[in-house]
Order: structure tokens, then C-alpha cells, then sequence
């Protein structure tokens, strides 16, 4: 792995391009200076994921959608938000992180994920309809010292972007803030209903830079987000829109979707709405019957995914769309290889402390109270999404419970792991049993849309070392890092 005085120097490097570009207001030099900046993202993505960086450079043309876009949130975000968030997401996490990840895969013959999420707290003053932590209640919290080591330990095998849900991250708001501040080499992405979102916590964020936001939101029309959310809450959004806004905060929205809501969240008075607001990002999540009152009749049909699938695709085109990079957590898991869980590329920590593969798979063997955080991604379950991934060569049937229903109960068994569910613990069976219709319903759908994009049947990739295993993507590393560091010398 790079040495740390390798990697300071090229950390300094990508910090003197990012400089010059939010230097640059308009003009000639502002367009070289961002195609400096994809070319050191060739650079450090070449042996890990070049796919990104074709995407990346296949959207930024001059005069371009994605150009103007980037453009605009040169101009409007506060500097130091703007640089700290690159620096850490884009060079720390993504680029230089996912080579550490890669590296440490393989020394330690276990996934390591580039990004971890986890709950600083069970505690919510929402309630709302079909959430999958809904009912985990407010007495379950990880103290700042448990959330301390965690990202200290990840960052050691080369994680650096962390994502807090929960119940409500900001619950635990000087905390949060004081995790961000001691770890400013980190990116934390907060996922939030943004009730308790206000001027001077806006002007915390804006001071450490490495702080930004997913905020929930189920429409463009007040009475039908707060009949999901509660009464206010979306004025309560629209302010903390405002308030983010006004400090040159990064944020974005994050939407569940269902049979009751997938055409209005996918609207035109949607996007336009939240773009207008400021947000550069739009995730979309496939609801998951997942926890007490878990209700399957909520899932999209089959008609409502197809489309979403489409929409989204749309709006984050090359060409039309809309200027906001919206994300199918469901949809999309051909751009990350299918299931991205059990260390892969994620996992999740709840309030607990429960190390489990996925935010909506609640099964684990081990603590992070009673083991280091090494351990904890070696455990018996994460060893067996390892062995099993992928389930098939269909990425739109990613996931082990909700497209693969036989699958989850085969891993959750053999490596004999337990529920972590809160309030109302079930087994692997009895859960995939609740999602297997939907599966069932779904698979000739996906194999018609795959196939019509993939006559093979799998995946063809552009390049040679997309296709490559973590164990052969390491060692290139390796011989990579060390030319690197015998140049240095």
C-alpha cells in the first residue's frame, strides 16, 4: 500500500487542481483545469474502476449538462465545503480509497467496503409509514467513543466515507459534529429529516467542510409527504433547504419509493421542485418489508419499477433529463456489480452496535462493542456473501432477499448468524417468504430488460480490469504503489 508520505504528496496534488478550478469563475482555464482533474481520476481509478472514469469524462464536454451542472456548483457552494468534500469524498474515499480497500481485500482475504454505514442513534421524533427503523424505538445509541474507533479502524484499511442513519443522526448533533471535526480526512453524509437543521449547526458544517446531506422527502405537495411524515414536516425541509442554501452547504434528497407514491417522487414538479431548492442529488430506494408491520403490498409493481428504471435514467442522462444526478439504489446495480452488501462495497452498523450486511438485512454474528472492526468484517456472514456474490449475472435482480429469496436463508445459515432486528426478530425464512411473490413476478420482467441490453446474458465491460477479482486488482496495485514509491525515493 502507498506510503503516507506518497500519499500526502498526492492528496496536495489533487488539493492544487481542485484550488485552481474553484479559482477559475469562467472561461478557457476553468474547462482545462476540470479535465486536469479527470485525468488524476484516470489515474487513481485506472486499476480499481476505469468504467467511472469514461462516464465521468463522457458527460463533462464543454457546454455540456453534467459541465454546466458542475459549473454551477463550483459557484454556489462554499468554498471550503467545496474542497473539503472533494478532497475527502472524491480523492480520500473513491479514489485513493477504494485502492486501500482493494489492497486490504486481499491482504486480509475479506471484503473491506469503501463506505460504512451506521446509526448513532434508534431515536426519532418522526414515526413514519413503512420506514424500516420506524420501530427501533429511542433507548439504543452507539457513545461517541464506539463511533470514534469505528471510523478510526476503517480509515486505517481505507474507508473514508461514512453515511449516518438511523433514527435521526441529528438527534446526536454535537456528536456528529465533533466526529467530523477530529476525523476531517473523512466525508459523513447524513442522512436526515431535517427538522433539526438550523442557522448555527448550517454554520458548523460550513466551518469543517466534510459534512453533507440526504434529506427525506415523499412529494412536491405538502399534504402528501406530511400524511407519510407528520404534520410540518415538509416546511421543515423547505426551511432546512433554505438554511443549507444560504451557507453553501452540498445535499440532496433521499425518497422512498412505493406502490403509492413511484410516479409522483418521479415527477416533473418533483425534481423541478428539490433543483430548485439546491440539491445536486436525488437517491431513490425500492421499499423493503422489512421490521414490525412490514407491509409487502407497499412494494412497486412490476409496471411502476420498469419505469422507475427508465425515469431515472432519463433524468440523469448525457443528454435532457433534468441537472440533478439522481441514483436507483435498486435499479443501478449494474454500475456497481450487483449487491454492493456484506462489505462488497457497504455494510451497516446499527445503534446496537450489530455489524449487518445490508440497512435492510438485520442478521449478524458479531459486536463492534466485542470485537475490532477487522474481525467484525470477517465474521461468519460476511465470509459467506464473499463466497456466494454474485447470486446470478441479472444486475437487476441484485439483492439476496428481495430478487434471490432462496439465497438469504442459505448464507444466514451457514454461517449461523443472528437476527438483529429490534422489536420483532424473524427469521431469514420467514422474511424472504413475504418478498418471494414479488420475486417471482419480477424475474421474467428483469430478464426481458437485461437481455435486451445484454444478449449474452452477462455484462460485457469496456475494458479488461472491470472484469478483473479484487485478489488480481491488488497485486496491480501493489506493483503500481511500489514504482510509485521507488520514484519518490
Amino acid at each position: 500500500m502507498q506510503s503516507k508520505i506518497a500519499h500526502a504528496a498526492e492528496r496536495k496534488a489533487f488539493g492544487v487542481a481542485i484550488d485552481r478550478i474553484i479559482k477559475s469563475a469562467s472561461g478557457e482555464d476553468r474547462e482545462k483545469n476540470v479535465e486536469h482533474l479527470i485525468d488524476m481520476a484516470g489515474k487513481l481509478l485506472k486499476d480499481t474502476s476505469p468504467g467511472a472514469t469514461r462516464g465521468i469524462r463522457k458527460g463533462l464536454y464543454p457546454g455540456s449538462k453534467w459541465e454546466n451542472w458542475l459549473f454551477d456548483v463550483i459557484d454556489t457552494t462554499d468554498p471550503n465545503v467545496l474542497r473539503t468534500t472533494v478532497l475527502n469524498g472524491g480523492y480520500e474515499a473513491a479514489f485513493r480509497g477504494l485502492r486501500n480497500t482493494t489492497a486490504n481485500a486481499e491482504k486480509y482475504q475479506c471484503n473491506v467496503p469503501w463506505i460504512i454505514l451506521f446509526d448513532p442513534t434508534s431515536a426519532c421524533n418522526k414515526h413514519c409509514v413503512g420506514c424500516w427503523a420506524a420501530d427501533y424505538g429511542n433507548r439504543l445509541n452507539l457513545s461517541y467513543d464506539e463511533m470514534d474507533r469505528l471510523v478510526t479502524e476503517a480509515s486505517d484499511l481505507g474507508t473514508h466515507l461514512f453515511m449516518l442513519t438511523g433514527g435521526e443522526p441529528l438527534v446526536r448533533k454535537a456528536d456528529v459534529l465533533k466526529l467530523a471535526e477530529k476525523h476531517n480526512d473523512c466525508l459523513f453524509n447524513i442522512f436526515t429529516n431535517a427538522s433539526l437543521v438550523d442557522e448555527r449547526f448550517c454554520e458548523d458544517v460550513q466551518r469543517l467542510g466534510n459534512v453533507v446531506f440526504s434529506v427525506s422527502l415523499e412529494s412536491y405537495e405538502p399534504s402528501v409527504n406530511d400524511g407519510r411524515r407528520g404534520d410540518g414536516s415538509f416546511e421543515e425541509v423547505m426551511r432546512a433547504f433554505d438554511l443549507m442554501k444560504a451557507h453553501g452547504l452540498l445535499y440532496g434528497t433521499s425518497t422512498a419509493y412505493t406502490r403509492e407514491n413511484t410516479e409522483r417522487v418521479s415527477s416533473d414538479e418533483f425534481f423541478d421542485l428539490i433543483i430548485e431548492k439546491g440539491c445536486r442529488w436525488a437517491w431513490f430506494f425500492h421499499y423493503m418489508p422489512v421490521g414490525e408491520g412490514a407491509n409487502a403490498d407497499l412494494m412497486p409493481t412490476v409496471e411502476q419499477r420498469e419505469y422507475m428504471l427508465h425515469r431515472i435514467r432519463e433524468i440523469r442522462g448525457v443528454e435532457g433529463g433534468k441537472p440533478i444526478f439522481a441514483m436507483d439504489f435498486q435499479n443501478d446495480g449494474e454500475y456497481v456489480g450487483g449487491c454492493i452488501a456484506g462489505g462488497r462495497v457497504y455494510c451497516h452498523v446499527n445503534a446496537r452496535g450489530d455489524v449487518e450486511p445490508c440497512v435492510f438485512i438485520h442478521y449478524s454474528n458479531v459486536n463492534i462493542r466485542d470485537h475490532s472492526w477487522l474481525e467484525c468484517l470477517q465474521q461468519p456472514i460476511f465470509q459467506a456473501y464473499r463466497r456466494h456474490w454474485p447470486w446470478n449475472d441479472n444486475m437487476l435482480q441484485p439483492c439476496p432477499m428481495l430478487e434471490n429469496p432462496k439465497i438469504l436463508p442459505e448464507i444466514v445459515e451457514e454461517s449461523d448468524a443472528k437476527t438483529s432486528e429490534y422489536v420483532a426478530p424473524e427469521s431469514a425464512e420467514d422474511l424472504c417468504a413475504r418478498v418471494t411473490p414479488y420475486a417471482e413476478e419480477w424475474s421474467p420482467k428483469a430478464r426481458e430488460l437485461w437481455l435486451a441490453e445484454h444478449p449474452t446474458g452477462r455484462k460485457v465491460y469496456e475494458d479488461e480490469m472491470s472484469q478483473q477479482s479484487v485478489d488480481f486488482k491488488a497485486k496491480v496495485i501493489a506493483e503500481e504503489d511500489a514504482r510509485e514509491e521507488a520514484v519518490i525515493e
